[in-house]
């Protein structure tokens, strides 16, 4: 049986969508042990797998990047700074006890792809949102300059970094030569996914239990409506507000999960059939839930789809505005512009997904599409074929 690593970046929304890869992994007999936060203690031990904690310089102060155009430079500089930071401590982490593969979040934990270089051994790309080739990219939404004297500062700096481990800036940035690419959606809902060949394996949303997140037990008598705006996006106070405006006299049973920004109280008094928390254990509620007021978050998204939710895509930040457009290209929930995220737009929209039947077939439909991409045992089974490989 094999040693897997997997380094993943300080976010919730990079490191939940491989719980599901090793509690599957670690139930075939294989080993585990995650390059992690210690803030994801909890999640890591909830799967079976081994911590080893790095400290971050991406947490405190510093806002979360938008990844628009005027702070992509500003956003990769600071993950190469990261790079520099982590990859000595994950390295010494492991002394004396090499894996046999690496998984890596391919987005931002670029020190993972350098860990097994330096290891020598197998290397696997983990994409928890969409992938982009000459067909579609990001870039659609963030308009990046190619020859911006300050992109070509980053390029360089990336490239002497990954010099030093024999890769290439490609190889970093963009996870070209990995020995496998899994993406964490199915294909049926990446832009432009019928495209996209051979290394890349849309393997879908890997889903676990966490129990570490808690319990949640759903109400008598009222459908749920789950409002979340994630765990980095969230500091919008006046949008919360506006969700208790909007529900104060709803018929539905209200969860909002402000995030650890907003203050409950400054929501004001909330009627009783609305629940305010800090985080709640959202696969739980989602069980439950009529429909899902979301900063789409990929990770959030794909939890959603995967219990045929309807989504009331609220985006925060660039990335999520592509999530957004496409849940509602493919008619899954309706996207709204956070400038028009009022009361009466917020219970408008949640009255209309949830009574669209349309839209039920299409989430039924994205949900079958979900299951037969394979899931924790389809990712599982590509890295047990690289570990039999290399052997």
């Amino acid at each position: 049986m094999g040693h897997v690593a997997i380094c993943v970046s300080v976010g919730t929304g990079h490191v939940n969508p491989t719980l599901g890869v090793a509690a599957e992994l670690i139930a075939r007999g294989h080993r585990v042990t995650y390059a992690a936060t210690s803030t994801h203690r909890a999640r890591v031990t909830d799967v079976g797998a081994q911590l080893v904690p790095y400290r971050t310089t991406m947490a405190g102060s510093r806002p979360p990047p938008q990844f628009t155009a005027q702070d992509f430079h500003r956003a990769t500089h600071a993950a190469l700074d990261e790079v520099e930071h982590v990859l000595p401590q994950v390295i010494s982490g492991f002394d004396g006890d090499k894996p046999d593969l690496v998984l890596h979040d391919a987005t931002v934990a670029w020190w993972g792809r350098l860990a097994a270089a330096d290891w020598g051994v197998p290397v696997v790309a983990g994409w928890p949102n969409f992938i982009g080739n000459r067909h579609w990219s990001l870039n659609r939404y963030v308009k990046i300059n190619p020859v911006h004297p300050r992109l070509l500062g980053v390029l360089w700096r990336a490239h002497r970094i990954a010099r030093r481990h024999g890769l290439t800036a490609g190889n970093l940035l963009q996870a070209a030569g990995a020995d496998a690419q899994l993406v964490f959606v199915p294909r049926a809902f990446q832009y432009a996914g019928e495209t996209f060949g051979a290394p890349y394996v849309f393997v879908g949303p890997c889903l676990t239990e966490r129990p570490s997140d808690g319990r949640w037990d759903p109400p008598s008598g009222r459908d749920v409506v789950l409002v979340s705006l994630g765990t980095a996006y969230h500091d919008r106070a006046d949008f919360f507000r506006a969700c208790v405006a909007a529900f104060a006299d709803a018929p539905w049973h209200v969860v909002l999960a402000v995030g650890d920004k907003v203050d409950p109280a400054e929501l004001g008094t909330t009627p009783t059939h609305v629940e305010v928390h800090r985080s709640v254990p959202q696969l739980r509620v989602l069980r439950h839930a009529a429909a899902f007021v979301s900063h789409a978050g990929m990770g959030s998204t794909m939890e959603a789809l995967s219990f045929a939710v309807p989504i009331v895509a609220v985006p925060q930040m660039t990335e999520q505005q592509a999530n957004a457009d496409r849940i509602a290209q493919l008619g899954l929930g309706v996207r709204i512009s956070p400038d028009d995220a009022t009361a009466e737009r917020l219970r408008t929209a949640v009255a209309d997904v949830t009574s669209d039947m349309r839209l039920a077939e299409n989430l039924r439909r994205m949900q079958d599409e979900i299951r037969s991409a394979g899931g924790a045992p389809a990712a599982a089974d590509v890295i047990e074929r690289l570990l039999a490989a290399h052997g």
